[in-house]
């Protein structure tokens, strides 16, 4: 980088007009296109390659000659230091991009982005939650480079024994959001959320616990239980009949279409987006299925159990409410 400094003086940069470059000194050089536009430019050598950064329009009321020199000297600094000044200006420009997206920003479109591949939207739904101000309002104003074990432990700690199973699965989605965030070169370093050989040495382990079985009705009991509920008349009453005689889930039966079924090869055919293992699921009727479907046809033409309100199918929390209702 050896030679004369400051070969310009400030009336030739506004007089070049023609498209070249003119050397200042310093490996800086005034470069006019042949559009007319003049800009600064340092070019050097790194890694055994040379390399070419601007500085700056030279436009009049933008870089003067004077900060074209200051910013090459720096340049120049980095250089014999043995930094390249134009990945050190790269990861500047990244760190103030990091430094202006807040973790709840980076959380909310995060969510927004994966929502087309999970499964439904109760599941999109519970992200946005624990994500959101619910659980993380002491972070998500906060730049997504600077989330920490400390961070992390702000939000998770406090719920950690209460309940647990929603505190696992925040630590899971704030790793999971962090792990994107490095990926789009927003952040460094290792994942403070992690789990194993991480915040397991700070958090204590969960106990396994059993939630056991939902009380059920005695076997002996059945038929006098199924005696009371054939005489009933409601839609609930019909839809839990169907339920236990079909050994399916109160969402299935629910949201059961007339569309679903083949009554001619007592078919019922669940679609894959309502099963919890996204399969369709084909169950056969037996005798007393189809008793059922025949004492609830032509209710409604979409629905197989249909709620009280127009167009739409009954409530989860109907055949929970009959049976309260029945002791």
């Amino acid at each position: 980088m050896a030679g004369k400094l400051h070969r310009l003086t400030v009336r030739e940069v506004k007089v070049f007009h023609e498209p070249g470059r003119y050397a200042d000194g310093g490996n800086l050089y005034l470069q006019v296109s042949p559009s007319g536009a003049r800009s600064w430019l340092f070019i050097y050598r790194y890694g055994g390659r040379q390399r070419e950064m601007g500085l700056g329009s030279a436009a009049a009321g933008a870089v003067t000659l004077q900060d074209a020199r200051n910013r090459a000297a720096e340049a120049r600094k980095r250089v014999e230091a043995g930094i390249d000044p134009l990945e050190a200006r790269k990861a500047a420009e990244s760190a103030a991009k990091a430094a202006s997206i807040t973790f709840g920003a980076f959380a909310d479109d995060y969510v927004k982005t994966q929502r087309p591949g999970w499964k439904n939207d109760k599941h999109a739904a519970q992200w946005g939650m624990t994500l959101g101000d619910t659980y993380c309002a002491a972070i998500r104003g906060k730049p997504i480079a600077d989330i920490g074990v400390t961070e992390v432990l702000t939000v998770v700690e406090p719920i950690w024994q209460k309940v647990p199973e929603t505190a696992r699965r925040l630590r899971m989605r704030i790793e999971r959001v962090l792990d994107a965030a490095k990926v789009k070169g927003l952040r460094s370093g290792g994942n403070p959320a992690r789990w194993r050989g991480h915040l397991d040495h700070l958090l204590p382990k969960h106990l396994k616990t059993s939630r056991g079985h939902h009380a059920a009705i005695p076997i002996d009991e059945m038929p006098s239980f199924m005696d009371r509920l054939r005489k009933l008349s409601s839609t609930s009453a019909s839809a839990l009949e169907f339920s236990i005689l079909t050994a399916a889930r109160t969402s299935e039966v629910a949201l059961a279409k007339w569309d679903e079924v083949n009554l001619s090869d007592k078919v019922w055919v669940i679609p894959k987006d309502r099963m919890k293992a996204g399969r369709e699921h084909r169950v056969p009727l037996s005798d007393g299925a189809m008793a059922v479907l025949e004492r609830v046809k032509g209710k409604d033409a979409t629905w197989m159990f249909p709620g009280q309100l127009p167009d739409r199918p009954l409530s989860n929390m109907a055949m929970l409410m009959l049976l309260k209702g029945m002791g």
